[in-house]
């Protein structure tokens, strides 16, 4: 059975099947010693009779027919009336009987006041136990009502009460992983509209003094096409800042279901970079794949695409007209690895590890386009499908950023 898994309720068994052995053996210990002692007593009383008899001068034929003797008659029954000695005599006229009555009862007495005093300790020891450990459990789920998960439920032991502790701790545990997840929702959507805010107010000062541009110079006609196209620019900034944080910020609340499915590298490369050839062409750039065209990826084409294509615009950004970017990728028995690669201005060395971090812009490229988040959204992409991504440059050089995933899922 189950309850006997609890340990304190296997001692208090153990308890009571010892006690009840000492109850029987004590029980036919007092049972023997009465026996013994009512024979003793018997002994001495005939004892006595005899030896009175026989100084009255009485035979020992007749004293010992007297002892076997088995059969009452009315008379003997009329002369111990006569003396006294009947089932009517009163106890302590029965010398002998009033002497075994005392002994018996005072073992009696000491025989049960021992066993009552064994039981009520042997019960106030369990149901102590019990309590203390009621008592501990109460704090513990106290401090856990208090959100202090700091101490636990005791489950060193079988049954069904630590097993109720167990589903207890179970049900805590996720109680502060969801507040836990609660806690860090809260101060990234804290943090996300802060950076948007922050992010928001140059392109909305710029809007602002661009209107107020035109409004005082409403007839001339440079000056309202000028700040119109500077408008544009900006709104089309503010759109792509707002695309971009909404999209990381569904990334890293895990509301994008990644569709895995092979796919073709060349194909999902292709997809990438297909509205970026015209940029590189109009800026002097010239973007080069090659590689296994039969190979295949397990990815979201559509996603892995966007990082790829952040990773293009990244090199694009930083690459002077007359360069070149690679895009190569190679597979071994366990990856496959996308490299882009650059031989642009590079990533000073300052700078190579806060790359990822959204907004980051270093002071060597603040006059390039750009809102900091096509790296930290690429880094978000691949990740999430389960993805690597990495990066080495050299100042001056030129820059490779290398995308990996398993072959094998």
């Amino acid at each position: 059975m189950s309850i006997f898994r609890d340990k304190q309720i296997k001692r208090f068994s153990l308890f009571v099947a010892i006690y009840s052995i000492l109850l029987v053996g004590i029980t036919s210990w007092f049972c023997q010693n009465q026996i013994a002692t009512a024979k003793s007593m018997f002994l001495e009383h005939d004892t006595a009779i005899v030896s009175s008899l026989l100084e009255q001068g009485v035979s020992n034929e007749v004293i010992a027919t007297a002892i076997f003797n088995t059969e009452v008659n009315t008379s003997g029954t009329e002369l111990l009336d006569f003396l006294g000695i009947g089932e009517n005599s009163i106890k302590n006229s029965l010398p002998y009987f009033s002497q075994f009555q005392s002994h018996s009862w005072i073992e009696i007495c000491f025989i049960c006041i021992v066993l009552i005093f064994v039981l009520v300790l042997g019960v106030f020891a369990f149901l102590w136990g019990r309590n203390r450990l009621f008592q501990q459990a109460g704090k513990v789920i106290n401090n856990y009502i208090s959100n202090d998960y700091s101490c636990h439920l005791p489950q060193n032991s079988e049954g069904e009460i630590f097993h109720l502790f167990a589903s207890v701790e179970q049900l805590a545990t996720m109680l502060q992983s969801q507040k836990e997840t609660e806690h860090r929702t809260k101060e990234f959507l804290k943090n996300t509209i802060s950076d948007i805010s922050h992010q928001l107010k140059t392109p909305l000062a710029a809007l602002t003094m661009y209107q107020e541009i035109i409004e005082t110079e409403p007839d001339n006609a440079e000056t309202v096409k000028e700040f119109s196209e500077k408008i544009g620019i900006a709104l089309k900034r503010m759109e792509q800042l707002i695309l971009s944080m909404l999209k990381i910020t569904r990334l890293d609340t895990g509301n994008i279901v990644f569709e895995k499915t092979p796919c073709s590298v060349k194909e999902v490369i292709e997809n990438a970079i297909n509205e970026l050839t015209t940029r590189a062409a109009h800026e002097e750039k010239q973007i080069i794949m090659y590689g296994e065209p039969n190979q295949t990826i397990i990815c979201d084409m559509d996603w892995t695409s966007e990082a790829i294509g952040n990773l293009v615009k990244n090199a694009l950004d930083h690459t002077e007209p007359g360069r070149t970017i690679h895009i190569t990728w190679e597979k071994s028995p366990t990856m496959l690895r996308i490299f882009v690669s650059d031989n642009g201005n590079g990533i000073a060395p300052e700078d190579i590890h806060h790359i990822f971090k959204r907004f980051y812009r270093s002071k060597h490229s603040l006059d390039t386009p750009g809102i900091g988040l096509g790296l930290p959204l690429a880094k978000s992409i691949i990740e999430g499908q389960g993805g690597l991504i990495s990066v080495q440059s050299d100042l001056n050089k030129g820059t490779t950023f290398t995308i990996s995933f398993l072959t094998k899922p």
